[in-house]
């Protein structure tokens, strides 16, 4: 790419940034508000340890009696100092706004027990209840380009540093810390922190992918026209065709393409078995689909 076509692009980023800055920052903030609402009314409310230096604040609350929001703002402080200098400037601005007002809305929500007349008691409820809460605003910070900082900042100096990958640097901190409240709480409460983590994971993709209600099959067949007639005639969808190589015989194939609703995936996949039971079809989720006729 030449150093105008490079120019072009930055500058329409530039553009797509700017149109979208407002959008970003209201996401984020609502996001920031409700993880910090979940947090306190759910799980810091029974000792649930989901990981991250909230986590680690709920466990030195219990120790040692210092407020979580507290907590959180000075790991993040000495986080982002870290940051700076093992991970470079661009990487830490992107984690400063979030280090900072997470904890302001923890603290600015910690009696929110008191102003909500809720029963939390039940910790099945409240780990689902929270993680759902708590996963919808850690995916509306993410897709507004933020992060909040903490154990953020960590997995990505333990994967440029450890040469370790972001999952299991994810995977070592959080684990950590879930494992070390089990030794304060219980191990009944390290059963709960699982399903919130699961359910966190689970409620934030679905937040920055979308929920897919339609398939995308890939089809190396040797009955490409009839397989390619079933899906025109029989389904009523379009299908794409792809000249491709193998890698490893480097003989030539042809790969099909189509993409349809949920509700007709099983209709495409029997239909495909019955046609060509050796076929080779891989199938995954389409998030997103637009454009075409």
């Amino acid at each position: 790419m030449s150093i105008f076509s490079k120019l072009r692009v930055h500058q329409a980023l530039k553009e797509i940034e700017k149109k979208t800055k407002v959008k970003r920052y209201v996401n984020f903030t609502l996001g920031c508000l409700l993880v910090a609402i979940a947090y306190n009314l759910f799980l810091a409310s029974n000792d649930i340890v989901s990981g991250g230096i909230g986590g680690i604040a709920i466990i030195l609350n219990e120790l040692i009696g210092i407020s979580n929001a507290l907590v959180m703002l000075i790991f993040n402080i000495f986080l982002l100092i870290l940051s700076y200098f093992l991970l470079g400037k661009d990487k830490t601005k992107a984690t400063i706004l979030g280090s900072l007002l997470l904890p302001l809305f923890i603290e600015l929500t910690s009696h929110i027990n008191i102003w909500l007349e809720l029963d939390t008691s039940q910790l099945l409820v409240s780990s689902v209840f929270g993680g759902v809460m708590y996963g919808f605003g850690l995916g509306m910070i993410f897709k507004a380009g933020f992060t909040t900082g903490g154990t953020d900042i960590v997995n990505q100096i333990l994967s440029k540093y450890a040469k370790m990958s972001i999952g299991k640097s994810m995977l070592l901190c959080d684990g950590t810390i879930v494992l070390l409240s089990g030794l304060v709480f219980g191990a009944t409460h390290v059963m709960y922190a699982i399903i919130v983590l699961y359910i966190i994971s689970f409620i934030s993709d679905r937040v920055i992918l979308g929920v897919s209600d339609s398939k995308a099959f890939y089809i190396i067949t040797d009955k490409e026209d009839t397989i390619k007639e079933y899906i025109l005639k029989v389904l009523n969808h379009g299908v794409t065709v792809f000249n491709a190589q193998g890698g490893y015989k480097k003989d030539n194939q042809t790969v099909l393409m189509c993409v349809l609703p949920t509700k007709d995936y099983y209709r495409l996949k029997a239909g495909i078995n019955e046609i060509d039971s050796e076929a080779f079809v891989v199938v995954t989720d389409a998030y997103e689909v637009f454009g075409g006729e």
